[in-house]
């Protein structure tokens, strides 16, 4: 007897699962869009499964989600927990710099991964606190996700996202739909967000230019756009000051130009156009001394820390700023905040008492800051900090005082320590000047140490003056200026000067 087995035609997709990881940090929505995703698959026939391994750093850290997809079958899937090196299809990184740790960790592989991320920044703690520049360089993770994917989508989904007036998981699933890495239809997409419930309109929006950009292929970097200056706005006779103040500016020199214009706008700001007069006068004295064979360096070098020196960060400038209404403006719109909705700020200070002294009369504060009773008195008053909720009517308006004592800020202690180390500070700068204009120049530079205020202003002081005193074991050396750049650039290295105190000792070593 011969037995006859009828089979049907095993179906092709079987046994092929679709493994999918996200890369967010917290507040990216990244579990929303794993979500739409896990919801589309299936309500299409698949199998699924979502794990999410949080990290534990700000904002929860960066998070991976992953998941897993198959077609129904009579068999059962076996899924794993979490991606492995090498083995992932679809990788979406919701910040430039998760595309980069995707690409670091292997996750992201040439025969195989299709990439889609955003090319915005969430700038990270590390990033954030460096004493320099410390933000990582886009365009080298760029170059690298070319090479390492199999294919790379990349746009602003973020910035796409909020003017749709959504958010970045529905710009991102937009761009996972272009991408035509899961065989799903675009509609089968759009019902996956509306199934979900919320905000289904701005999704719908966010969706489809998300859906456009992967359609258009790889997008440039986003490059920071040259900011213009905000117009001043004041009385008639205030802005006939300042009008006269710009064409001095416009009198200087081409390189010089543009960084006095800056500087006088920032100083003006911080004080007032008789302020702005001084600026220009000093930044005068140092044009009489520079020159046109040397692309006039000296000078717009000086146009840029003679501004920053001059509008330091004092109880007032920061008083000032905390109660301005473009301020308020960008935290609405930053935390997307209607007009109907109401927003808690709560401000911190931490003075120390060398700030509370500072904001004495001169030779008040002097004495004050000469008895060390006193000092510590001032400490026990106000070194635990303080919180204002500047969104209630009391700590505003004390804020909003503080930051209008623009008239009484040249009478202060702070103001005669800035300006007593201003003018030693432009002093020994240009002492070198004649037998060495290079090292002058980078003098100059050494005041981009100086920022902030309270500790970060203390720091930042004792470094300056850690690589002014190095740079006198320099004179008469062909090297000098070359030194003093690489010990300011160690100095921005760490916020601790770990860099700063080995590159000295170098110093000390062949001087």
């Amino acid at each position: 007897m011969t037995l006859a087995l009828s089979q049907k035609t095993p179906d092709a997709r079987v046994g092929q699962i679709i493994k999918l990881a996200v890369m967010a940090v917290g507040g990216q929505g990244g579990g929303v869009l794993t979500g739409w995703i896990e919801a589309l698959a299936r309500a299409q026939g698949y199998a699924v499964q979502a794990t999410s391994v949080a990290g534990v750093a700000q904002r929860t850290g960066a998070t991976i989600y992953y998941l897993e997809m198959t077609p129904v079958s009579d068999q059962q899937p076996v899924f794993a927990l979490a991606p492995s090196a090498g083995d992932v299809d679809i990788l979406i990184a919701a910040e430039m710099m998760e595309v980069g740790r995707a690409v670091m960790r292997g996750f992201v592989t040439p025969d195989r991964t299709t990439l889609i991320g955003s090319t915005h920044r969430a700038l990270a703690v590390s990033e954030k606190s460096a004493p320099g520049d410390g933000i990582a360089d886009a365009e080298e993770v760029r170059a690298a996700a070319e090479i390492a994917s199999q294919r790379l989508i990349l746009a602003d989904m973020d910035r796409l996202a909020v003017d749709q007036g959504s958010v970045i998981s529905a710009s991102l699933f937009g761009a996972l739909a272009g991408s035509g890495a899961l065989p799903f239809a675009r509609a089968a997409f759009e019902d996956a967000i509306r199934a979900g419930g919320k905000g289904i309109d701005a999704s719908l929006r966010a969706f489809a230019v998300g859906f456009d950009a992967a359609e258009r292929g790889v997008a440039p970097v986003d490059q920071v756009a040259k900011s213009t200056l905000p117009a001043l706005k004041g009385p008639a006779r205030q802005m006939q000051e300042w009008q006269q103040l710009l064409t001095r500016a416009d009198a200087m020199p081409g390189p010089v130009q543009a960084m006095a214009k800056a500087g006088l706008h920032k100083v003006v700001d911080f004080q007032d156009c008789a302020y702005g007069a001084a600026y220009l006068d000093r930044l005068d004295s140092i044009l009489a001394r520079d020159n046109a064979a040397r692309d006039w360096a000296l000078a717009a070098t000086a146009a840029k820390y003679i501004a920053n020196a001059m509008a330091y960060d004092d109880i007032i400038r920061v008083a000032d700023l905390k109660t301005r209404g473009p301020r308020f403006e960008r935290i609405k719109k930053e935390m997307g905040a209607q007009e109907d909705q109401l927003i808690q700020l709560t401000e911190y200070f931490h003075p120390r008492a060398e700030e509370i002294a500072g904001m004495l009369p001169a030779k008040m504060g002097a004495r004050v800051e000469a008895n060390p009773k006193r000092m510590a008195q001032l400490d026990r008053w106000f070194g635990k900090g303080r919180r204002l909720r500047t969104d209630t009517l009391p700590a505003f308006m004390i804020l909003h005082v503080v930051g209008g004592l623009k008239g009484y800020r040249l009478r202060t202690r702070r103001h005669a320590v800035e300006l007593a180390h201003l003018e030693a500070w432009l002093s020994r700068s240009l002492a070198s000047l004649e037998r060495d204009y290079a090292l002058s120049v980078e003098l100059l530079k050494c005041r981009r140490l100086v920022k902030g205020y309270s500790d970060t202003h203390a720091r930042g002081l004792s470094k300056f003056d850690s690589v002014m005193n190095a740079a006198d074991l320099l004179k008469g050396r062909s090297d000098a200026a070359d030194w003093v750049d690489r010990l300011v650039k160690a100095a921005l290295q760490d916020p601790d000067g770990k860099a700063l105190a080995g590159a000295i000792e170098t110093v000390r070593s062949f001087a």
